[in-house]
């Protein structure tokens, strides 16, 4: 097995290619401050675009210094069980449901019916 591996090169180890003629793009730096005070410095290339808010170390937000406002998240409304069952059913045949549910409980034990309640 040993004897039929390539010898000579490590590949994708290094790059081939030599630095001459390469010329880096320019760049920026940002610095970003978070509620605790950390201030992060970050080098950008001028035609990058450069985002509002910045992960801090700590795990707040850092917010670009001298930059806009970011804008605030949709807060989508969260359903409950209860909206979901209002939206396929009218308290009126919720309260015939549980009406009719609460007759045959009351069956199975042996109980007596009771009169509806009048509203």
């Amino acid at each position: 097995m040993a004897d039929r591996s390539l010898r000579g090169t490590r590949l994708g180890a290094f790059s081939m290619e030599s630095d001459a003629n390469v010329v880096p793009s320019e760049r920026r730096i940002t610095t970003y401050v978070c509620p605790q005070g950390h201030r992060i410095e970050l080098p950008f290339s001028v035609e990058a675009d450069v985002p509002s808010v910045w992960e801090c170390r700590c795990g707040n937000e850092a917010k670009l210094l001298g930059g806009t406002e970011p804008e605030p998240k949709q807060v989508k409304h969260v359903r409950s069980h209860w909206d979901m069952l209002l939206e396929r059913r009218s308290i009126p045949e919720l309260e015939e449901l549980l009406e009719e549910r609460l007759t045959l409980l009351r069956e199975s034990r042996g109980e007596k019916p009771t009169r509806k309640r009048s509203a």
